[in-house]
């Protein structure tokens, strides 16, 4: 199968902590989707456009023309990981497995419409349904799991954030501070979605609303809640509503999802001063600064 790897998933693989290994597989991705495609006996249609930033969709079929989509991830996007929570949630509230008998790095899922996401509809509907939908992916995780904690995953965030511009340096010692206040045990261990927003939601056939794209971890809700608290992000800062209209979204969502204000608060900073200054490493200057302005907001 011959394709060229969408631009907006080649720039995004290019900021990971190890570019060189992802381009030796955007390097292999042509064969790679090939022999994905073979396993599973499913022909390809087309490429999803624009496409994910940590993956490649391939529309497919079924000989006898069910609709499917070959989702294809690096190794560095923990495949396995997304594989394991899509099972253990088995179609509740998510995009259902197909096939999970090859260990390849493909996902074989059912086909949503990936034109449909909430952001289609006006925010204070997208949010409504959002908080529905994420109420049902909130369960205790299998036994024996292999997914990391958040206190695992934004330990790691905080050691990158140390080392951020002097000019966003306020802003994560407010950040560091919230975390730590938070306790590095959680009180809560649910399965997380750990990347949930509007864009990840899709309109479905079984179900009005299904969510793709997990980057699953476990621990408490308030963290999982915190990144869509910033959703429509410029929306949001071009509004004359400011520091008093995030403060009010958060406290919204916490009490519709019975999450503690203060502690969605404090998540909702720290997330979005680690994309600010990630975006700001990679050179991503305009997302930085919409970033961090929210981010001062609360």
């Amino acid at each position: 199968m011959a394709f060229e790897p969408p631009q907006r998933l080649v720039r995004a693989l290019g900021e990971m902590p190890d570019p060189a290994q992802d381009a030796d597989w955007l390097g292999q991705l042509p064969h790679l989707a090939q022999e994905a495609l073979d396993r599973r006996g499913v022909a390809a249609q087309r490429i999803q456009a624009p496409g994910g930033r940590s993956s490649v969709v391939v529309l497919v079929r079924y000989p006898d023309g069910t609709p499917a989509a070959l989702k294809l991830a690096p190794p560095s996007a923990r495949p396995d990981r997304e594989l394991a929570a899509l099972a253990h949630w088995g179609g509740f509230g998510a995009v259902r497995v197909l096939d999970s008998r090859h260990d390849d790095g493909g996902l074989l899922l059912e086909r949503l419409q990936p034109e449909v996401s909430l952001r289609s509809l006006p925010d204070a509907k997208a949010l409504l349904e959002a908080a529905g939908t994420i109420r049902r992916l909130w369960v205790a995780p299998p036994a024996g799991h292999g997914f990391e904690t958040v206190a695992q995953r934004t330990g790691r965030q905080a050691e990158a954030m140390a080392g951020a511009p002097e000019e966003a340096q306020p802003l994560v010692r407010d950040a560091l501070a919230a975390r730590d206040g938070l306790g590095a045990a959680a009180e809560e261990e649910f399965l997380l979605h750990g990347n949930f927003r509007q864009g990840k939601v899709l309109a479905g056939d079984r179900a009005p609303w299904l969510t793709v794209g997990p980057e699953p971890l476990v621990g408490e809700r308030a963290y999982d809640l915190a990144r869509l608290v910033r959703d429509r992000l410029e929306d949001q800062v071009a509004s004359s509503a400011g520091a008093a209209g995030a403060r009010r979204r958060v406290n919204k969502l916490a009490d519709s999802l019975e999450v503690d204000r203060d502690r969605l608060r404090a998540w909702t900073l720290f997330r979005a001063v680690e994309s600010g200054t990630r975006a700001l490493r990679a050179g991503r200057r305009r997302d930085a600064e919409l970033l961090l302005e929210f981010a001062g907001w609360l």
